[in-house]
């Protein structure tokens, strides 16, 4: 029998916070009066996360499924390895630090009765270091200038979705991409709601100042190619205004006659321009080593065993 609810958590090295988030889970998802499984993913945690993981299987084989990893193969692909394990009507997405407390999975299912087929979630009072919440709201108003998709916390995962959206994204064979975008544009009701947000509960982070980088980089990049348009309009604003520029300089000489002091300003539009050529060639590059992991067709994951009550 297929359960209503099917909540999908990836776990990457979570050993000291693992036996709260049993503690308060289960509770929690029992409260709700749906029948519902969790799916774990490891995503080949060098701690002791896959023995927690198996021994919580032990308890709840009637609600628990664990999906190991053979590596790490970032959080993104550990949700859409859930994502595939899954069997609920409706997938709930929450991280296993507690962060965004399991208490308010309810929320979002409550909205989701109301018709919607994608509920977001937006943290309420941020318990993270002013850094993390600056670069989120700089990178969430790129994002809306840059795409169409409106989300206003984007770096929550505590998230609901239809069945027919997680078919969906399943049907999709990116590598990288950002799923709760990829989400939002296959939805037709999304919306949002305002959850609790608390410290993390034990452990560390696991998304440095580079991780977050290139999060934000595969967002861009797989939704949009405005980067690479707005990148072609500035090289020819560039090339128009460098021939005014040197059409300037020819009839200053033909006036007033050589000048050598005119040469370190030479050399700072030089250097500016071989700057933006830089920057183009990066992008260019982001957008090519997007198509170059795709047509090599390797596996997005490998897993390594599912632990499951059989049938």
């Amino acid at each position: 029998m297929k359960p209503e609810v099917s909540v999908v958590i990836p776990v990457y090295n979570e050993e000291a916070v693992l036996p709260a988030l049993f503690a308060r889970l289960y509770p929690a998802l029992d409260a709700l009066g749906r029948s519902y499984e969790v799916i774990f993913v490891n995503d080949g945690s060098r701690d002791r996360s896959a023995a927690l993981l198996s021994a919580q299987f032990e308890q709840r084989p009637d609600a628990t499924r664990v999906v190991l990893f053979n590596g790490n193969f970032g959080q993104h692909l550990a949700i859409m390895a859930g994502f595939e394990a899954s069997r609920g009507a409706r997938v709930v997405t929450l991280d296993a630090d507690l962060q965004n407390p399991p208490e308010e999975i309810g929320k979002l299912l409550a909205k989701m009765d109301e018709g919607y087929d994608y509920v977001g979630a937006v943290r309420g009072e941020r318990h993270d270091t002013a850094f993390r919440r600056h670069a989120s709201r700089l990178m969430n108003a790129l994002r809306e200038r840059t795409t169409r998709i409106k989300m206003t916390d984007q770096g929550c995962m505590l998230r609901a979705y239809s069945r027919a959206i997680v078919d969906t994204i399943n049907s999709c064979r990116e590598i990288n991409t950002f799923i709760p975008a990829l989400a939002y544009t296959f939805a037709q009701r999304p919306t949002e709601v305002e959850v609790a947000h608390e410290e993390r509960a034990a452990g560390e982070s696991k998304y440095s100042l580079y991780k977050l980088v290139r999060l934000n980089f595969d967002l861009v990049t797989g939704f949009t190619t405005l980067p690479l348009q707005l990148f072609s309009l500035s090289g020819i604003v560039i090339s128009l205004v460098s021939i005014g520029f040197v059409l300037f300089l020819a009839v200053r000489r033909l006036v007033i006659g050589p000048e050598a002091e005119g040469v370190f300003t030479l050399f700072g539009i030089a250097f500016f321009l071989i700057g933006v050529t830089l920057f183009g060639i990066g992008l260019l590059g982001e957008y090519i080593g997007r198509i170059y992991e795709q047509v090599r067709q390797r596996p997005r994951y490998v897993v390594q065993a599912i632990l499951e009550k059989k049938e």
